[in-house]
């Protein structure tokens, strides 16, 4: 048997960083950044403390300005429009949840 070594011994000091530290340096920051991304996207934050005005229309405070241009009739039929649109989506969304969850076979 021979002693034969394989490959080059890295006995010297160390040198400057190369090519292939920079770059696994770079993975890892880019996993620990992807890494906590998804964290952050799969814990979403509840909206009890944020001002949800903009989904009510009555609470808005530019909802009266809006108003403010339009006849008397127009705001009537506006509403009504609104009252019924709202209620199909929910006959709507009443209809698909009993076809999906509350239908027994």
């Amino acid at each position: 048997m021979t002693n034969q070594t394989f490959g080059t011994a890295n006995t010297g000091p160390p040198g400057p960083l190369q090519a292939g530290d920079v770059l696994y340096s770079m993975r890892v920051a880019l996993f620990i950044a992807l890494l906590c991304l998804g964290y952050e996207l799969g814990c979403p934050t509840s909206a009890a403390g944020k001002e949800r005005y903009f989904l009510l229309a009555e609470t808005s405070p530019d909802s009266q300005k809006d108003w403010a241009g339009l006849p008397p009739w127009q705001k009537n039929a506006s509403k009504k429009a609104v009252e019924k649109y709202a209620a199909a989506q929910d006959k709507k969304w009443q209809r698909w949840n009993e076809a999906m969850f509350e239908r027994s076979t």
